[in-house]
């Protein structure tokens, strides 16, 4: 029975795959791991103050560029915690990309970040392709709506634009998180 309320609460409140599950059992069994430890899904703090509705959501200002910062792949690898081979996983399936000059940016160590935690719940790196591809269809549509804007020959145009694109982009994100979260309601049945 024991054994049973682990594989039951592992799915419901870890969304752990059967085969990790399997793992972690055996684990126990030969005395390499507790099976009692499992992974808590990490739980984002929000402020108390924070509208509900927007909880999470971006803005426009998150998409500003911020100050340019260059990160070596050594740098990169001791910021997200992972390995080399983690890193060339992650380049292999365009989850994390290196500048022209073979630099990284900080959004690629939150990305090898989000990957790892996302690998303890059985999710692979080559399964995340979808979310790449995703993301560049996204980017190519703003890119449609916004390239018309940055051709004017007035000073202002492109200020304009990146304004544009940045609301566009919030807008586009917000979107994505709230038809996935309609989603999962639909598959949970909450």
């Amino acid at each position: 029975m024991e054994r049973l309320r682990f594989v039951l609460a592992a799915q419901r409140d870890h969304y752990l795959p059967l085969k990790v599950i399997k793992e972690q059992l055996d684990a126990a069994d030969s005395g390499n791991g507790t099976a009692a430890a499992l992974p808590r899904p990490p739980r984002r703090l929000v402020p108390i103050d924070a509208p509900a509705e927007n909880v999470g959501l971006p803005v426009a200002d998150d998409f500003a560029a911020g100050k340019e910062l260059r990160l070596t792949q050594e740098e990169l690898l001791d910021q997200a915690g992972i390995d080399a081979a983690a890193l060339a996983e992650l380049q292999q399936y365009g989850l994390v990309r290196p500048g022209p000059a073979g630099f990284f940016d900080p959004d690629a160590v939150l990305v090898a970040r989000t990957v790892k935690a996302m690998t303890e719940f059985g999710i692979e790196p080559r399964h995340l392709r979808a979310f790449r591809a995703a993301a560049d269809r996204e980017v190519g549509l703003l890119e449609q709506i916004v390239t018309p804007v940055y051709r004017h020959r007035d000073p202002e145009a492109k200020s304009r634009a990146d304004e544009v694109v940045r609301e566009l982009a919030a807008l586009s994100v917000t979107l994505h998180t709230l038809l996935v979260k309609a989603g999962i309601r639909g598959v949970a049945g909450c």
